[in-house]
């Protein structure tokens, strides 16, 4: 092995440090350019954590509670096994021609642990999951019951997640180099390999303790899965008040306001929003303080108080879509031979109804989505602005200087992959256009919205971390152009918003390898191939479910209490019925029951401007300067399909480690708080496979008694207007 050489620019000196404070205490400013990268160990541990993680969230996603697994799980499980393969794997050198090649180049390096994260970043969607288009493939088989060929669902995943790889690689300069765009995710990650690969002699190692975490969950997990799944909601208000449809509402974890629900079950805990244990308490409190503002003031002054769009008709928690009369509206019957709606069927059926907590929170998402515009135009703009003048003319910081010593990607690599993704979805809109129903012209709006905004959101993100989505616009632009059609106006919003979303992500992706001193050319391979296998992985394995899964997503045709509910592809499919195929002129316009939901546009335009306002009128008063409306107003965007059990449980925990443990047992808290969140995602994930290989498979059920039926609050979801009959429920 090479000796170890630290590099710095030859005429280093203070001024070269980036002028971001955070910055310059967290990233170093040194390099070792000798490391090895392009190691067994790399390509071995990186293929497989892709896999893994495309798998598992591709197969817990359409669980009742998914789970999600992100880089961060990776981060910590392959650091030990990193290390064992420096120590058992040969160190003999085999020579091909002019090229040496070894399985084992010296000890595990953390330029190669950045690069395993990388890949398996890409296998988690970059923190999302499953790739966003799995969903258009779910709602077209699942729930419109239609047709897609194999071939059209692989392009339309793989060109929706590598479209914006193209424009965002010959951006990065604009958006990558500068110090000033210092992007807070990266350095964040930069923080904890930092962390992890400080030496570990302690009597409890954190690998040791990896361990035994992971078996007490991959143990635990058999209870509240299989044995025992009242344990994923105890919702105790229910039994303490079985025949009260009003108590229920309020109890209720899964179909109410979960007050005092509560689980023992982590998919529950980190389902939706993620592991609490590696969010920040701030963001915790945000959270927290939105779910309370939302659940427990503006839903029941909606629904008992005010009867806000006929509430009592409908459940009090629900993302189903109801007729005037408060039943399931029959989505199929106006649904014609050419996928697209018949409006004479739909004259019959009348107008599509929300529950009132839909409709609430569609109002919601308006008003977030459009003060983020405004709170990060007057909190961060005049700072946005100084920092993207700066990074135009001040000189490289260190970091960047460190990079120049590595071959920079040649710019033909990003022209060329937009130009084949850009050709492929062209293919995908004229020769199958019969199977996604959106026209070329459609393709190339879509890709022009994501294009334009990449350049501003990306500098949003990388100063205010921040980042402001385009599905609401993409889907509303959609459905006003191109009505009466669903899967155009998913196909529509998938390219351009998840374009953008991806573009970001690659960036995000390329400051973590800057910040790392990792060579360009290694971070651009590793994430085009990593999103290439995801994705195919990804479509490979909803493919499967969805063909193997008898009514799969269809939960009043599941047997009780199976986990294949699918609730975020409802919300999914909800969106393609209210935007796509009945449209936003009949229901939020003055065709619709809502056209006053649209107000919520202005409330998100004004609301910024009067905390800017008090905070100009009182600069002492510090707790006017912490409020966030983006994240007060986006707390509950998750919900559905997130319900308050998981809101519920999310917080807790998230309080419990991050504020009291963190503030009384900061060692700990440091040595293995990431760890323990690792194991725990791992030991429910491995639980979770075999479980389902093993015994349901095979229709091997535990069983009916108490324990078994879920959460049991029968009458949760029961309508409390007179004269409303719905089964299992009284009629008042």
């Amino acid at each position: 092995m090479a000796a170890l050489e630290l590099h710095k620019p030859d005429e280093f000196d203070e001024e070269d440090e980036s002028s971001v404070e955070e910055v310059r205490l967290t990233v170093s400013n040194e390099d070792d350019p000798s490391l090895p990268v392009w190691t067994f160990r790399m390509w071995f541990l990186g293929l497989l954590s892709c896999v893994l993680l495309s798998f598992l969230n591709t197969f817990f996603g359409y669980r009742t509670q998914p789970l999600m697994i992100t880089m961060i799980s990776v981060q910590v499980v392959t650091l030990p096994l990193g290390k064992l393969m420096a120590r058992i794997l040969p160190e003999t050198k085999y020579r091909i021609g002019s090229w040496e090649f070894s399985f084992n180049p010296g000890p595990f390096n953390v330029k190669e642990h950045v690069l395993i994260s990388m890949f398996a970043n890409a296998g988690a969607g970059f923190g999302s999951g499953t790739a966003y288009a799995v969903g258009i493939v779910d709602i077209i088989m699942a729930f419109y019951k239609r047709k897609i060929s194999f071939l059209a669902s692989w392009i339309l995943v793989i060109t929706t997640q590598i479209l914006g790889y193209g424009w965002a690689g010959i951006m990065r300069k604009l958006v990558v180099d500068p110090a000033q765009m210092w992007w807070p995710t990266s350095v964040l990650q930069v923080s904890l390999f930092r962390a992890l690969h400080e030496k570990d002699k302690a009597r409890m190692s954190r690998g040791k303790f990896f361990v035994i975490a992971f078996v007490c969950s991959f143990a635990w997990y058999i209870f509240p899965a299989y044995l025992f799944l009242t344990l994923s909601s105890i919702s105790w208000v229910c039994w303490a008040f079985p025949k009260s449809v009003t108590a229920q509402q309020l109890g209720s974890g899964m179909s109410g306001l979960g007050l005092g629900s509560f689980a023992l079950d982590w998919s529950v805990i980190a389902s939706y929003l993620g592991s609490p244990l590696v969010t920040p308490f701030f963001a915790i409190v945000n959270v927290l303080a939105g779910y309370v503002l939302v659940m427990y003031m503006v839903i029941p002054v909606s629904y008992w108080g005010m009867n806000v769009y006929e509430a009592h008709k409908f459940p009090i928690f629900s993302s189903d879509l109801f007729d005037s009369q408060g039943q399931l509206y029959n989505i199929s019957t106006i649904v014609n031979d050419k996928f697209e709606l018949d409006e004479v069927m739909y004259q019959r059926e009348g107008r599509v109804y929300l529950s009132t907590f839909f409709a609430i929170t569609y109002g919601i998402g308006f008003a977030a989505i459009v003060s983020t515009l405004t709170h990060v135009a007057l909190f961060n703009g005049k700072g946005i602005w100084q920092q993207v003048r700066a990074s135009a003319t001040a000189k490289v910081d260190i970091h960047t200087r460190l990079m120049k010593k590595y071959k920079d990607i040649p710019g033909w690599w990003f022209y060329s992959m937009l130009a084949v993704s850009l050709a492929l979805s062209l293919v995908l809109c004229t020769v199958m256009q019969d199977e996604i129903q959106m026209p070329w012209w459609g393709l190339l709006l879509a890709s022009f919205m994501a294009l334009i905004f990449t350049v501003p959101v990306s500098i949003i993100t990388a100063t205010t971390n921040q980042t402001p989505g385009l599905n609401i616009i993409t889907e509303y632009l959609m459905g006003v152009l191109l009505p009466g059609r669903p899967i155009a106006n998913v196909v529509f919003k998938t390219y351009g918003y998840i374009s953008m979303s991806q573009a970001i992500s690659f960036l995000n992706d390329f400051k973590l390898g800057h910040y790392m001193k990792i060579p360009p050319r290694s971070m651009f391979l590793v994430q085009f191939i990593g999103t290439i296998i995801a994705g195919t992985v990804n479509i490979s394995v909803a493919w499967y479910l969805l063909t193997s899964v008898e009514n799969i997503c269809q939960k009043e045709l599941l047997p009780p209490n199976s986990p294949w509910t699918c609730p975020s592809d409802r919300v999914f499919f909800d969106a393609s019925v209210i935007w796509g195929l009945v449209g936003p002129k009949r229901i939020f316009g003055r065709l619709g029951n809502y056209p006053a939901l649209n107000w919520f546009f202005l409330g998100g335009l004004i609301g910024p401007v009067l905390v800017w306002l008090l905070q100009k009128a009182f600069p002492t008063r510090r707790w006017i300067s912490q409020i966030n409306l983006p994240v007060l107003l986006g707390t509950t965007a998750a919900m559905p399909p997130a319900t308050s059990v998981n809101f519920n449980c999310w917080i807790i925990v998230g309080v419990v480690f991050n504020y009291f443990v963190f503030k009384n047992c900061k060692k700990w808290w440091q040595r293995y708080n990431y760890v323990l969140s690792a194991a725990l995602d791992a030991g429910l994930a491995f639980m979770g496979v075999l479980l389902y290989f093993s015994l349901t498979m095979n229709d091997i059920s535990i069983g009916h008694w108490w324990g078994a039926e879920g959460e049991n609050c029968p009458l949760a979801s029961c309508p409390t207007a007179p004269g409303v009959h719905v089964d299992g429920c009284p009629v008042f």
